[in-house]
């Protein structure tokens, strides 16, 4: 069964595990609470971290560190409302919260007050640089002078796993140099690092699916498990129309093509024979070629290492979908219903994978292709 990452996993699905029991660290590294709460944690963590450089950020948003987690996330510096809330991503209108539960960081979604709890979650945050501006344009060089010192020295003394940089122009403005999204080459000691597009409001343009592909890679690499094999069908019917089904969760709504995880053991075809049946009431269809093959990190990353997947294509005559799973059992899996789509109609909506319009007007202009297509993200 095509299952969806519980909030926000964009155009694809899988399943929906038990939460993952929090990463280990020193109780007194939990603080929970209000803004004066959190400012007395950071004045006990820089009391205890006298002559340890790395475990404090002076300035008005704490740093909310301790040994041995996940992730380290860092934002470029504190804007005006975080400053005033003296936390972290307080705007919002940032999505970097959102986020960070979309993709499975944390059991629940945060208000930025309880940004102390994280702490239990295996997850820290910290700022490249400590001056409040208006926006990140307003920084100056020197801001960032002695950034990429602290961070090596937070990475030596608190060995997270990874930091990643919230923006490009964090890791710029610590590093000096301009980054690709993804993983970088440079490492700190044993920790790794990943920059992630920016979660601010001025970063609207950037679509809410494509900023939690790159939170969702982190995840699935900084959680370490193996990847998922996946088969999908392109099930067309004598008009070549596309059958999609439906996800919808509180971050929006998507449409995938059928299909899911590949149990071991188990062919491409009878795991598909058991997708369609579940999911649309497709039982009796004859298997045709395979068309793309597709690896994305849009899957729980709490289990799964991103997922590769197979896709077929299925011709049929049109039918009304009737799935085997009763409307409870859809219901449990986020699952919300499935339709024929006109080629044209594909635009108009969120699909996994996302350029299956574009993918789809070209078989049936040119037919199969003689070696099975990237399908993309």
């Amino acid at each position: 069964m095509l299952r969806p990452l519980l909030p926000g996993l964009g155009p694809d699905g899988d399943g929906r595990p038990a939460r993952a029991s929090a990463a280990p660290v020193p109780a007194e590294g939990v603080r929970r609470g209000s803004a004066e709460a959190a400012r007395a944690a950071a004045r006990r963590t820089r009391q205890r971290g006298r002559g340890r450089v790395a475990t404090s950020t002076p300035g008005a948003v704490p740093d909310v560190l301790a040994p041995g987690l996940r992730v380290v996330f860092c934002g470029i510096n504190p804007g005006r409302v975080s400053a005033a809330a003296h936390a972290h991503f307080a705007n919002p209108r940032n999505d970097f919260w959102r986020l960070l539960h979309a993709a499975r960081f944390t059991s629940r979604l945060y208000e930025p007050v309880e940004q102390f709890e994280l702490l239990s979650e295996g997850v820290g945050v910290t700022n490249a640089a400590r001056r409040t501006t208006p926006g990140s344009g307003d920084l100056r060089r020197d801001d960032f002078a002695g950034s990429a010192e602290r961070l090596e020295r937070l990475a030596a003394e608190l060995t997270p796993a990874w930091i990643g940089f919230v923006g490009k122009e964090a890791y710029r403005g610590a590093f000096g140099e301009r980054p690709e999204l993804g993983v970088q080459a440079r490492q700190l000691g044993a920790t790794r690092l990943f920059v992630l597009p920016s979660t601010s409001p001025a970063n609207a343009a950037v679509p809410w699916w494509d900023r939690l592909r790159w939170f969702n890679e982190l995840a699935s690499r900084a959680f370490g498990h193996p990847p998922r094999k996946g088969v999908r069908a392109l099930v067309l019917d004598p008009g070549d129309n596309v059958l999609l089904v439906r996800f919808e969760d509180v971050f929006g709504s998507w449409w995938s093509i059928p299909g899911g995880g590949v149990d071991p053991g188990e062919s491409d075809r009878d795991a598909l024979a058991r997708e369609l049946a579940e999911e649309v009431g497709l039982r009796r269809f004859e298997l045709g070629p395979l068309l793309w093959t597709r690896e994305h990190w849009l899957v729980d990353p709490r289990r799964w290492g991103g997922q590769r997947e197979r896709h077929y294509l299925v011709r049929t005559e049109a039918f009304e979908p009737a799935p085997l799973f009763s409307a409870a059992e859809l219901a449990a899996e986020d699952q919300t219903g499935a339709r024929w789509f006109a080629v044209d109609e594909l635009e108009t909506v969120v699909t996994g994978p996302r350029r299956l319009a574009e993918l789809v007007r070209e078989l049936l202009r040119n037919g199969p292709p003689p070696e099975p297509l990237d399908a993309g993200v």
